[in-house]
């Protein structure tokens, strides 16, 4: 198992300052697709208020739980890690499908890093039938709700485009996915009190 030195990202005491100021750019469903001039009313506009540090072993235990199968395997940092990689992919990608699609996997990383930190595996007498990570991610952390919507709004269009299908999204749909997935991903760093910290270029090239 990767530290979270190795994995790039380092636990800190709390959000880190001049980090994170919601959503300023991504658009929301029903409005017209583009730049917002500033923070959409509704959302997070900083770091989320309670998740600011790394649960103890008591309010673990408190918890939320999700269907065992659900929950992931890696670490939240290796989850975010992989994130922040999937948003230099989609920020090098020219096709709009992809970038869309993979900004869109970017946000589904870091929203399964949330359930990773945040939640405990249910009995497994018992089987849940939510198995969208958005609406598990709304369970556990209600505070990301509209993202969640706003992400799972966004899933069928992934899958199109995933699925090789020409013009399901425009230039401009991409562009602004992107950046919400990028907002997003920085509000769970903060959340869970990790911060990025990028490779050095030895590193890369290793």
């Amino acid at each position: 198992m990767a530290s979270n030195t190795a994995s790039g990202l380092m636990p800190t005491r709390g959000p880190v300052p001049g980090q994170m100021t919601g959503p300023a750019a991504g658009p929301v469903p029903g409005q017209t697709p583009g730049p917002a001039a500033g923070p959409v009313p509704g959302r997070p506009t900083g770091p989320v208020p309670g998740l600011a540090h790394a649960p103890t072993a008591a309010t673990r235990a408190e918890a939320p739980t999700v269907p065992a199968h659900m929950l992931p395997h890696r670490t939240p940092a290796q989850l975010l890690t992989i994130a922040r990689q999937g948003l230099a992919e989609a920020a090098q990608t020219r096709a709009d499908g992809q970038r869309y699609a993979t900004a869109h996997m970017a946000a589904l990383r870091a929203a399964a890093a949330v359930l990773a930190a945040r939640a405990r595996p249910a009995a497994p007498s018992r089987r849940s039938r939510v198995t969208s990570v958005w609406s598990l991610l709304v369970l556990v952390a209600p505070e990301f709700s509209e993202w969640a919507s706003y992400f799972a709004l966004g899933a069928s269009k992934r899958a199109a485009a995933e699925a090789g299908i020409p013009r399901v999204v425009s230039p401009r749909e991409a562009d602004d996915l992107l950046r919400a997935s990028e907002q997003f991903v920085a509000l769970v760093e903060s959340a869970l009190g990790l911060t990025y910290q990028p490779p050095f270029p030895g590193q890369l090239a290793a």
